[in-house]
């Protein structure tokens, strides 16, 4: 799945604080409205981190129980990258996607990377489209939620 879709912001918080609310599957539903439940399956063998969580999705139009598969690489301060990819759903054939966190003066950049390839046919220009309203919407409910 070459074809990513990539924006970023800079949220006014030290990367271990943004770190501490994307790594908190549980409490997605208070802050990212399409996702109505996160419930973490698999965790780290030292129970820190979760590496598999199924989430219910409601964004309208695209209804959808997936559940996706985690990999962390970050330091002690924070920085580092959150990727995944899909491990079932009934909408999506595949996807993969990160969270890229840099520290940025005082606060953080954060990169999100996202490609998803649906079971129905969708045109390459407009999964782009779709991705990049994902993400837009993603980074603006995190920026606000950590900035609150």
């Amino acid at each position: 799945m070459a074809d990513q879709t990539e924006s970023s912001v800079v949220i006014d918080s030290a990367p271990e604080n943004v770190l501490r609310v994307i790594s908190d599957f549980e409490h997605y539903p208070t802050w990212a409205a399409a996702v109505k439940e996160a419930v973490v399956l698999e965790r780290q063998p030292d129970g820190d981190r979760a590496t598999k969580v199924r989430f219910t999705l409601d964004a309208g139009a695209v209804r959808d129980t997936y559940s996706l598969d985690y990999t962390w690489n970050f330091a002690a301060d924070g920085t580092g990258e959150l990727s995944w990819t899909l491990d079932e759903s009934t909408v999506m054939r595949s996807m993969e996607g990160s969270y890229r966190l840099a520290a940025s003066g005082a606060g953080t950049r954060v990169t999100y990377r996202l490609a998803i390839d649906l079971r129905i046919p969708m045109l390459g220009m407009l999964r782009r489209k779709a991705e990049k309203a994902i993400i837009d919407t993603a980074l603006t409910e995190l920026r606000k939620h950590v900035e609150s």
